[in-house]
């Protein structure tokens, strides 16, 4: 079975746009580009790849759309775009002639404002998305699920998906909340999608245990059903915590791994049909 790493980023490493990347993480202190990617996808069996802004600017996504003309294993681009801007209509428009591009993305969770998303300039420029047929990827922290309940509410039902399954904090074992927000989305809007993905740095960095991690993977499966979940390793911010393999043997360990069809909705379909690869 061929993967399709439903996210990934790249990025020219500079301390001011990247600050975000504290010396608690030097390891991603350095260029992470495509050349280096490709060596990652040797030996585990990955044929292509989602790659995600990192950064919230128009440059950014132009620059990874240049890459995706010249990688072939670049299958489509999450950029970022002003939502709340008057020239949004017109850029989607430019845009359209950019086939890898298929949808986009803003740090929510960075947002001082819990509200931010509730914002009606940021849900009407959600709803022009939809219009023109891009995808959504909420980045978003568990704090956020209620409002993400409250601004689903308000959108058409568009291609949507939570990344990082909400960024529950694993390391502090924090579970009920998180659990029952996240289950009356996937119950009640079956066009929302998880991504099983950046799960690893919401746990304990050295000491995560496979068990506990499992419990959340699990779970997110139970909830959306195999058929609205994607895998996605999240590097190179992974590598705080792990090496991609590990990544792709943890979503393999829970009672799903030997059944094939499951699998290969995880690793490989649902992405494809969700970004239209």
């Amino acid at each position: 079975m061929k993967i399709i790493d439903a996210h990934q980023h790249y990025w020219h490493y500079n301390p001011s746009e990247y600050d975000w990347i504290d010396d608690s993480m030097k390891v991603l202190q350095q260029d992470f580009l495509p050349s280096h990617y490709k060596e990652e996808m040797k030996g585990n069996n990955i044929h292509g790849s989602v790659v995600v802004q990192a950064r919230q600017s128009d440059q950014e996504t132009k620059w990874l759309l240049d890459l995706a003309d010249h990688n072939e294993h670049i299958l489509g681009i999450v950029g970022w775009i002003d939502l709340k801007s008057k020239n949004l209509e017109h850029q989607l428009k430019e845009y359209k002639a950019s086939t890898k591009l298929k949808g986009f993305r803003h740090v929510i969770h960075d947002e001082l404002d819990i509200d931010f998303m509730l914002d009606l300039q940021f849900i009407n420029g959600l709803r022009l998305l939809n219009e023109y047929n891009y995808t959504y990827d909420l980045l978003i922290k568990s704090e956020h699920l209620e409002n993400t309940i409250r601004l689903i509410e308000q959108l058409p039902k568009m291609k949507l998906v939570i990344d990082h399954i909400a960024k529950p904090n694993i390391k502090k074992k924090e579970w009920d909340t998180w659990a029952i927000h996240l289950k009356k989305i996937a119950k009640d809007y079956p066009h929302v999608y998880c991504k099983i993905s950046g799960i690893v740095t919401e746990a304990d960095w050295y000491n995560w245990k496979e068990e506990e991690l499992i419990e959340y993977i699990k779970y997110v499966i139970d909830i959306f059903g195999p058929s609205r979940v994607m895998f996605g390793t999240d590097w190179p911010v992974c590598q705080v915590a792990s090496k991609i393999n590990k990544i792709i043997e943890l979503c393999e360990k829970p009672i799903y791994k030997n059944n094939h069809n499951i699998q290969y909705k995880l690793f490989n379909e649902n992405a494809s049909l969700f970004y239209s690869l």
